[in-house]
């Protein structure tokens, strides 16, 4: 297996499996173009245990998240994209990146037919299914994970209104703690704080996902996104997101829990077993659970959608790349990456052994009929801006753009991207 990373970025180390090989094909290397973040140890592991049964090679190529989306559409455009290519799934992304003439149809694939329906429809186009998420969506929905230990020495609840964060934060500021680790420089994570929210926009307004794709309802203008900026830049005015924010980096996201740097970070629900491994003395049960609660929210954002492997259409090597797909989704290696991947607690199979904790069980069953899909896969053409947004907020807390301002561009991109698209709503 070799793995590289492409203009830059992170590679990611991991040691090879004591598998016995099998039978080895003849030498073939599938190139597997995907974005920082969406291949992790354990994904490696597998790819080196098939290279081991089969004699192919997974070399994995990995983008900086910012570029991945421009690298891939010119290696598309050009006709020669990689074996496999990986994509968010949800629509949006499959549009941009025109699946029907660049994709494989999967439909027919054994492991289709086991695969968790909602997830499978993210990743459908017109009846027929292109990729494969081999990732958890459940165990990584975003939500505020809190320090209980901090949280009970200063007597704090958890927050179920905007004013009740602010007032966490402000308690946590008198006593010289930071309250939130919200890194930008990464360009994508503080998008998450106004997408993940969607679901209370849905709540206020009913059907507002469907009218913005059916281009009948704007961005700009909505009294609950405005909010959410507003209050958002609050909080980084106030200090809650301490003083280097903007320069801050997601890589350091266990460290700041870990070490009780800061008292909450928005990761996914998985996210105490990552603090965990980097940190061996950590409990992860000192950690809770609750919703971003801006605009007043209190419906958890979940999101069927996520990381999807697709197969080339004029890849010269189809069958062994769906070869690959079958060896993933089998029984034996599918709990094998959810064993060895801290990042994940389900997967979208049938008979997986979960590794949800009790607290985490229970959060979730709070909220089985209070839940929302996010508006990064409700609506059309939010993921493909979705750095360029980072881009706005981060003018907005600079004071370089108003909440109106970066409603107003996330319309003004959307129909640019629609129009692209030959979206028939935007005619």
């Amino acid at each position: 297996m070799r793995k590289h990373v492409l203009a830059g970025g992170l590679a990611v180390a991991m040691a090879a499996l004591a598998t016995a090989p099998g039978q080895a094909q003849e030498p073939v290397t599938l190139t597997y173009l995907t974005s920082q973040g969406w291949s992790l140890d354990a994904h490696q592991a597998l790819a080196e245990k098939f290279k081991q049964e089969t004699g192919i090679t997974i070399d994995t190529q990995i983008v900086p998240a910012d570029q991945y989306a421009s690298v891939l559409k010119a290696k598309l455009n050009s006709g020669e994209g990689p074996d496999i290519f990986g994509s968010q799934s949800g629509g949006t992304e499959f549009l941009n990146y025109n699946v029907e003439k660049n994709a494989v149809d999967l439909s027919g694939e054994a492991w289709a037919k086991l695969e968790d329906p909602l997830v499978a429809a993210q990743a459908t186009v017109n009846g027929k299914l292109y990729g494969l998420t081999f990732w958890d969506s459940l165990g990584l929905v975003w939500v505020v994970n809190y320090s209980k230990p901090i949280f009970a020495k200063y007597g704090l609840t958890v927050p179920k209104t905007y004013e009740d964060l602010k007032g966490t934060c402000k308690t946590l500021l008198d006593n010289g703690i930071q309250p939130i680790f919200e890194p930008f420089s990464n360009g994508w994570h503080h998008v998450l704080w106004f997408a993940e929210v969607g679901p209370r926009y849905e709540q206020l307004q009913p059907g507002l996902a469907a009218e913005l794709n059916a281009n009948k309802a704007t961005f700009a203008g909505n009294e609950a996104m405005r909010a959410n900026l507003t209050q958002f830049k609050e909080l980084y005015d106030l200090g809650c997101m301490g003083p280097n924010a903007l320069s801050d980096s997601w890589a350091d996201n266990t460290k700041m829990l870990g070490t009780g740097a800061a008292a909450m970070v928005v990761a996914p629900l998985a996210f105490p077993m990552a603090v965990k491994r980097d940190y061996p003395d950590f409990n992860p049960d000192d950690v809770g659970f609750f919703v971003m609660p801006l605009s007043d929210n209190q419906i958890l954002n979940v999101n069927p959608a996520g990381p999807t492997m697709l197969i080339y259409k004029n890849s010269p090597h189809i069958a062994e790349a769906k070869k690959y797909f079958d060896f993933l989704t089998r029984p034996e290696n599918i709990q094998f990456f959810l064993d060895n991947a801290p990042e994940a607690l389900t997967m979208p199979f049938p008979n997986v052994k979960d590794k949800f904790s009790p607290a985490q069980k229970a959060f979730m069953e709070a909220y089985k009929d209070n839940r929302g899909t996010v508006y990064q896969t409700a609506v059309t053409y939010v993921v493909p801006q979705w750095m360029d947004m980072g881009k706005d907020i981060t003018a907005l807390v600079t004071e370089a753009m108003s909440p109106d301002d970066v409603l107003d561009s996330v319309d003004k991109r959307r129909s640019e991207l629609a129009a692209a698209a030959r979206d028939p709503a935007w005619k």
